[in-house]
């Protein structure tokens, strides 16, 4: 989905700019239903809520396209990618104490 997605020409930046306003739209969306319906303020939170429960999911299709938009630059050779120093395994001879460095 996520590649179907960026193949479309749907951006990272799109879907931050989506979920920042899916925020101000719930505040307004609140605020409309609490001002204009009589329906009390159950049903103001109600619309509140409901509208700000697509910020998160936003947020997160924006962070697999941004990941989706790295992977194609670093597949296309325009970020570099440099080697860890440090793997993080270590050398179980001296006891798991003395961390091995990466061969690079």
């Amino acid at each position: 989905m996520i590649k179907q997605l960026h193949s479309m020409g749907i951006k990272s930046s799109h879907m931050y700019t989506c979920a920042i306003a899916s925020i101000g739209l719930s505040i307004a969306s609140w605020a409309v239903s609490r001002t204009s319906e009589n329906a009390g303020l159950d049903r103001a939170d109600r619309w509140g809520i409901f509208v700000g429960e697509w910020a998160p999911t936003l947020f997160a299709l924006g962070v697999a396209l941004r990941m989706e938009e790295m992977r194609e630059e670093e597949m296309r050779g325009e970020v570099e990618v440099e080697p860890r120093a440090e793997t993080g395994v270590f050398d179980k001879s001296s006891g798991g104490r003395t961390p091995t460095h990466a061969q690079f």
